[in-house]
Formats: structure tokens, C-alpha cells, sequence
């Protein structure tokens, strides 16, 4: 990993930064940096983390699986 040429090393965030662009910047005109700034931290803050399905958590939202483990590892 983490070598020249090694595909993978980048591959969890090239595909976030492909869903960012995808979903939110290619539909935005931003008039300034800070408004940009704003606009993807809250992207990422309620929506990315908090409802968008992401298939690598078996198509749950975030924040329902970290609830879920909690409540797994109570159970143990």
C-alpha cells in the first residue's frame, strides 16, 4: 500500500469525493470559498452521515449502524 501506482490505497476516498461531486458540488454555483466550505460540511454533517446508504455498511445510513454495533456490543 501507500506505494506509486498502487489503485487502492486511494479508493474509499476517491469514492467519497466522487459522491460529493456527484450529489452536491456539480449542482451548486458557489459565490465564495466560505460558502462552499459551509455547504459541504453540512452535506457531509446531516446528510452524507446521516441518510445516505452506503454499501460498504450493507446499505445502511452511518449513523443507524453505529447504533446497531452499540447495541450489539451491549447485548454481549
Amino acid at each position: 500500500m501507500s506505494r506509486k501506482g498502487d489503485c487502492w490505497d486511494n479508493s474509499v476516498v476517491e469514492s467519497f469525493f466522487g459522491s460529493l461531486r456527484q450529489e452536491r458540488v456539480h449542482w451548486r454555483s458557489y459565490q465564495a470559498r466560505y460558502e462552499a466550505q459551509q455547504d459541504i460540511l453540512n452535506y457531509i454533517s446531516i446528510f452524507y452521515n446521516n441518510y445516505r446508504l452506503h454499501s460498504a455498511l450493507n446499505y445502511m445510513n452511518p449513523a443507524d449502524y453505529e447504533k446497531q454495533l452499540t447495541e450489539m456490543k451491549e447485548a454481549a
